[in-house]
Formats: C-alpha cells, sequence, structure tokens
C-alpha cells in the first residue's frame, strides 16, 4: 500500500510532531483513506470487523464516513435524505510507529480489505489531518439529529437554465436563493424583457 497526495488540507508528519494533529491526549492522529466510489459504507464496515477480529483495536480506532443531512423540496414537499460529505475517502483514526509509518498488522488490514485505496501522504507515511479541520468533522458527525438545512447549490449571479416546466430551455441568471423554501428567483428574457421567475432548485442547471 502507498499514499498519495490530494485536495485536502494535511499536515507532513515529518515536520509535525504526534500530539499535533491529533485530537485530546491520544496518541492516534485522523488520516485520510481513499476507496472505491460508491463503497464508502462497505469498506467501513469491512474495517471495522476486521480492526474487532484481528483484535487491532489498540492501534486502529474509528473509521468515519462523515455525512451531512440535506433537506430536498420538490413539487413544495419536503424529503430529508442523508449525503456523503467526501465521496471515495473514509477517515482512519490510527497510531503510526514512531517513525510516522503504517503499524505492520494495520498495514495488511488495509491491504487486504476489498475496495481500500491510499492514504494520502508519501510513500508508507500518511499525512494526518490538522486538529482544526478532523475537529469540525467530527462536530458534524456527532449531531446526525440536527435541524437538516436545505441544500441549493447556486449563487447569486450563476447562469443557469431552466430543464423543466413552462419555461423549459430558457436561460437567465439567479437573482436571489429562497434556501428555505428550496426556491430560487430567477431573471430570464422573455419577449424582450427581463422577467423573474420564482423556480424550485430542481428544475435548474447551472451553464458550463
Amino acid at each position: 500500500m502507498t499514499c498519495r497526495k490530494s485536495e485536502f488540507q494535511v499536515t507532513d508528519s515529518s515536520t509535525t510532531s504526534s500530539p499535533a494533529a491529533s485530537v485530546g491526549s491520544s496518541p492516534r492522529q485522523w488520516f485520510v483513506l481513499k476507496v472505491a466510489s460508491n463503497r464508502e459504507d462497505q469498506v467501513r464496515d469491512a474495517l471495522d470487523r476486521k480492526i474487532k477480529l484481528e483484535n487491532l483495536g489498540h492501534i486502529i480506532g474509528r473509521v468515519l464516513v462523515p455525512r451531512e443531512r440535506v433537506k430536498r423540496v420538490k413539487s413544495g414537499r419536503q424529503k430529508v435524505a442523508e449525503k456523503k460529505l467526501y465521496a471515495g475517502y473514509v477517515f482512519v483514526e490510527m497510531e503510526l510507529n514512531s517513525d510516522g509509518t503504517i503499524q505492520e498488522k494495520a498495514w495488511y488490514l488495509f491491504k487486504e480489505t476489498q475496495g481500500v485505496g491510499e492514504f494520502i501522504g508519501e510513500k508508507n507515511k500518511p499525512f494526518p489531518l490538522p486538529a482544526p479541520e478532523i475537529e469540525k468533522i467530527l462536530a458534524e458527525a456527532d449531531k446526525p439529529d440536527a435541524d437538516p438545512t436545505v441544500k441549493v447549490e447556486f449563487r447569486k449571479g450563476d447562469a443557469v437554465k431552466i430543464r423543466e416546466g413552462p419555461f423549459e430551455s430558457f436561460e437567465g441568471n439567479v437573482d436571489e436563493i429562497f434556501p428555505e423554501k428550496g426556491e430560487v428567483r430567477v431573471i430570464v428574457t422573455i419577449f424582450g424583457r427581463a422577467t423573474p421567475l420564482e423556480l424550485e432548485y430542481w428544475q435548474l442547471e447551472k451553464v458550463q
């Protein structure tokens, strides 16, 4: 198993002492493991089982697939769904060797688990996540019952195209967003005049 670099903000363990990137007083740190897309839950469950079977709980702690609860609105009806925050990754709490390498038993456990890729880092030395970043992730994971928010992935000024409804194929720009209603006000040109339309977010797509 090798390590790879990614878009995550990680800390080179060769320039950081062990406690610096950990949460609390535990010698364990948090690392990012690349896994097969859409298999995050299966990989987490498989790792949890193997950790217990091989009695490696003193080396590997929690294995997380961070999620957020999102409220979606369609045709005036609200539906709550869970969305993975980091598709293609799981987060592993683990204690390394003193030289920053993965302990041998843990290395084989990951290597022999189907769907597991590489840790973010270099060679056999994964980079730990900085404390502020993992604390934010853990805080999200610890509030599963929090009131979900409506996810509207548009910003004011975005160029969009209407993909459904009486104005299908019209293009315009986002003027205002109403997150609680799951609606977006779009300015389109109809008969030569700028006309505001309030549409549900799923009726729109961004224009590349």
